[in-house]
């Protein structure tokens, strides 16, 4: 491996994911296009008596096809289930045959905001029910939040760099940020990032109500996440994963890669503001956004598409409208600029991942993808949201914004293959 950092260009050559939508990228984007939506009421467990009753759920979802054996399934919490499976969908995706590879030279960045939230509470009941004789010897190895990562790569024996982000909402963004600048720098030829999360658990939907973070339209649950909308009243939960194979260019071309397109830069800061609220002037989102574009070299009148982090809170949409009026100036207005949480729910850890992988698809099909529940634009949002409707547009260069608790700022740009 070379190690002219300015030289080496990363492309993205595989998709994987689970999500409300569905186990693969294609399926996903098709329900995207839609107008589906992931949201319904809750029914992995009893939710009577929850202030929010509501959650993108993945439901009848089987495993067992990215895991060695049913055994492994069974050792391992519902997180770790989703990340194993989106990266065994992005290498299956990716077309890379593992046999002719230098697996020294391949390492994995799948990070998780929250870890194993539902070994943690079923464990819990456990000792306070039985005693510290039965909590479970795989309770350890179930929960911590680097298990997903850790696990992909021994089942396929990639020895390349490899550990888990934590970055709360911007996890994934800065597992594929690092990644990217790990494959830049000469340290692996191929890294699998992304992101992974499952807290649609008891535990999980009363803290994040606790402090009023999440919608309680619960009669209408599938116009319940609602980015940018006047009426919006707080995220929705969402569960899955997205993993995506980031490729250095010439590994790529030498085995007829498919190629979705080009990493160009990241942006990695944060807010030093809050505990959980963002900058109210985006400034810190805004820094990031301009360290991207600034690694990326290019203007940011070049930018075509901003998947846009809008959770549907009622403080954080606007955020992240100011933020992108002071970077982007005038040209914000020539923007497609979509949330498409309406329809996956928020999945945390996750959300940057699969909005990657959305990215990544509008970028194939030259469409921008649709804000769904957009009925009444909140005034203070001028940009062009498209509203519940998909809009058929040249998509050259496209931004990917996550923000997490913590000021946790991190940005992705693309931008279509050139040879």
């Amino acid at each position: 491996m070379g190690s002219n950092w300015s030289e080496r260009r990363v492309v993205v050559t595989g998709l994987g994911c689970v999500s409300s939508l569905g186990t693969d990228a294609d399926t996903v984007w098709r329900n995207i296009l839609a107008g589906k939506c992931g949201v319904d009421r809750v029914t992995h467990f009893d939710i009577t008596g929850y202030d929010c009753q509501i959650a993108a759920e993945v439901r009848g979802f089987d495993p067992t096809p990215g895991f060695p054996s049913p055994k492994e399934v069974r050792r391992t919490d519902r997180f770790t289930h989703f990340g194993v499976y989106a990266g065994w969908g992005a290498l299956k995706d990716s077309g890379l045959d593992l046999e002719k590879e230098n697996l020294d030279e391949i390492g994995v960045f799948i990070g998780s905001g929250i870890g194993g939230l539902q070994t943690t509470e079923e464990q819990h009941k456990i000792l306070l029910a039985k005693g510290p004789g039965r909590v479970s010897p795989f309770m350890i190895p179930m929960l911590i939040l680097n298990m997903a990562s850790g696990l992909f790569a021994l089942y396929h024996r990639l020895r390349g760099p490899n550990f888990a982000t934590c970055s709360a909402c911007a996890t994934s963004n800065h597992a594929i940020g690092e990644a990217w600048a790990t494959i830049k720098r000469g340290d692996a030829s191929v890294m699998f990032a992304g992101g992974t999360e499952a807290t649609i658990v008891p535990l999980g939907m009363s803290g994040f109500a606790a402090m009023r973070a999440m919608s309680t339209r619960n009669d209408d649950p599938q116009r319940s996440s609602r980015p940018f909308d006047r009426d919006r009243d707080g995220f929705v939960m969402g569960e899955g994963a997205a993993v995506l194979v980031l490729e250095e260019l010439d590994h790529a071309l030498k085995r007829g890669a498919r190629i979705y397109c080009e990493v160009l830069g990241y942006g990695n800061t944060c807010d030093a503001n809050h505990m959980t609220s963002p900058d109210p002037e985006g400034s810190g989102a805004a820094r990031a956004i301009q360290m991207a574009l600034r690694h990326a070299g290019i203007a940011s009148d070049t930018v075509d598409y901003v998947n846009a982090h809008a959770t549907s809170t009622p403080a954080g949409d606007m955020c992240e409208v100011r933020a992108l009026q002071r970077v982007f100036g005038s040209h914000a207005q020539n923007l497609a600029v979509s949330s498409t949480k309406g329809a996956t729910g928020h999945m945390l850890g996750a959300a940057g991942g699969i909005e990657s992988v959305i990215c990544c698809k509008a970028v194939e099909a030259q469409v921008a993808p649709p804000t769904l529940n957009l009925d009444n634009p909140d005034p203070a949002c001028t940009l062009n949201c498209v509203p519940n409707t998909p809009q058929e547009r040249r998509i050259d260069v496209f931004l990917n914004d996550s923000f997490g608790f913590g000021g946790h700022n991190a940005v992705l740009i693309g931008r279509r293959f050139r040879g």
